[in-house]
């Protein structure tokens, strides 16, 4: 199934390195300001969706979703939620994270909706490759500077870190206390995640 990549406004630096993760068949969703984008990811959008409010609507031939200003959707969710009716189940997001705290965090929580709806969903910015992880053991490995692990959800039991600096067996993370930020892989090995009840971030810092 070809996958879904939703490009939002956010600023990115390293434009070479997020190149790197994009495939020729991905459909390109861009939303609104993610348009000042394309030329240097040297991309053709396949849908633009926007209110327009951070980008003149550049009336392209390409399929494009005008929204409203007012809504409740912000357009990265409605992005989102258009391309899971299309049926793709795997997302890659970028241009998400940036100064505006509330967007930044509204976008993280899509992470938990794919993860919810049981899609494959990672996101970048210039520092981190982030993704949702639960029952279903996840892999690190020692390329990473470091990792760590942050419950946005609830609480997070029977957590398991093998191959790490700091491992754990059968853990528990709140929202309220946050300890499992900046681990490292041991090198020469590859880490395992899991979580046998709920679900953490887990974020990997690249070198």
């Amino acid at each position: 199934m070809q996958r879904c990549v939703i490009i939002g406004a956010s600023a990115i630096a390293d434009y070479k390195r997020i190149r790197s993760f994009l495939h020729d068949d991905d459909f390109f969703i861009v939303c609104d300001g993610g348009l000042n984008h394309i030329e240097k990811l040297n991309i053709s959008p396949n849908l633009i969706v926007g209110d327009f409010d951070s980008h003149e609507n550049p009336n392209l031939k390409t399929e494009t979703i005008v929204l409203p200003c007012e809504k409740d959707d912000t357009d990265s969710v409605f992005a989102l939620k258009t391309a899971i009716s299309r049926g793709f189940k795997d997302f890659l997001f970028i241009g998400m994270l940036g100064l505006r705290l509330d967007h930044s965090l509204g976008n993280l929580y899509m992470l938990l909706k794919c993860h919810k709806e049981k899609l494959s969903a990672c996101m970048l910015d210039d520092y981190s490759e982030i993704q949702l992880v639960g029952s279903k053991p996840v892999f690190i490995e020692d390329k990473y500077a470091y990792f760590s692990l942050l419950n946005i959800n609830g609480k997070a039991r029977g957590i398991t870190i093998k191959n790490a600096k700091y491992p754990l067996t059968n853990g528990i993370i709140e929202s309220d206390y946050q300890y499992g930020i900046s681990n490292e892989v041991l090198k020469g090995t590859t880490a395992e995640v899991s979580v046998h009840e709920g679900e953490l971030l887990l974020v990997k810092v690249w070198k």
